[in-house]
């Protein structure tokens, strides 16, 4: 449903986004991450039809995003990290407005609206004028608009951002349900956590194109390596278990438990517990050691800057 290749954007003498190939398809949810001024937001107007790209093509459902933007606008629905909310209007009076831009009449817009609100915990807000709002309030009407027309496509940057943990909460569910809903999406975020959550996906830009991109645990084996694993066992160990060396790659040994990694744990972890018994040690725990997307994320990062 979204479709870019070899997009770029130059603005005068300075290039924002460069050969970047980006595809979604239905019910998929893509995390842009990057670095500020990696090209996150460049990337995401042109996919809107709201910046026309210098070199390449997008494709937003089958439309092209120069040739039919008008057609693209209608079937998105996007979130910048700056809504652009009209603060002497209700919150109500601004999603009619919206609503009559996308050609839904004032009822179903109303209606559609009120049951936004209330999703959001914010039903008794809708009559007050959006000067009043908190910015977390904010950023969840911003999100509101991008869902009014019902898109099948969303483009969310900082969908979170300034949100108390509750509010966050009802944010990233609310995207569960849509991209459940087969919508493709693309979610811009600094909140690591939040895109492991969400993600069906990760694509790391980086000087205006896609560094690294696959999924979080294809990514984490291709970027750090092998899964790492500790085992605790009954009593303290003396140093290395020489023993163990040909079975995995013993990373240290610390009192009664030894970190190490292994190309094939559902192969090495039941020899190694055998092992372990034969010489007299009994297990308490394995357990495999989390390997964070912020590992993968900076891995990249730092590489790239090499």
């Amino acid at each position: 449903m979204i479709e870019a290749q070899g997009l770029g954007k130059t603005f005068d003498e300075f290039t924002a986004v460069h050969d970047l190939n980006l595809n979604v398809a239905a019910g998929e949810l893509v995390a842009l991450l990057g670095p500020n001024g990696a090209g996150k937001t460049t990337t995401v107007r042109m996919l809107g039809a709201i910046l026309k790209p210098t070199t390449g093509t997008a494709r937003i459902n089958g439309y092209d995003v120069v040739k039919e933007a008008h057609c693209v606008r209608q079937v998105i629905g996007m979130l910048t990290e700056q809504p652009g909310l009209y603060l002497r209007m209700s919150g109500l009076e601004y999603l009619l407005f919206y609503g009559r831009l996308y050609g839904l009449a004032d009822s179903e817009a109303k209606q559609r609206g009120l049951g936004l609100f209330e999703r959001f915990g914010m039903a008794t807000a809708a009559g007050r004028r959006l000067g009043t709002y908190s910015k977390g309030m904010r950023q969840k009407v911003g999100l509101i608009r991008s869902m009014l027309h019902d898109p099948t496509i969303l483009l969310l940057d900082e969908p979170t951002s300034a949100m108390d943990p509750h509010s966050a909460k009802q944010v990233r569910d609310a995207i569960m349900e849509l991209r459940d809903d087969k919508r493709a999406i693309i979610l811009c975020t600094h909140n690591l956590a939040e895109a492991e959550a969400l993600a069906d996906r990760i694509a790391i830009i980086k000087q205006g194109t896609i560094v690294a991109e696959g999924e979080t645990t294809v990514l984490k084996q291709q970027l750090l390596g092998p899964p790492r694993l500790e085992v605790q066992v009954d009593r303290p160990l003396n140093g290395q278990i020489t023993e163990l060396d040909d079975l995995i790659t013993i990373e240290w040994v610390r009192n009664d438990t030894i970190r190490y990694s292994a190309e094939q744990p559902r192969t090495a972890n039941p020899q190694l517990v055998r092992c372990l018994t034969d010489m007299g040690l009994g297990v308490i725990s394995l357990r495999e050691v989390s390997q964070s997307l912020e590992e993968v994320y900076l891995r990249v990062v730092a590489e790239e800057n090499d």
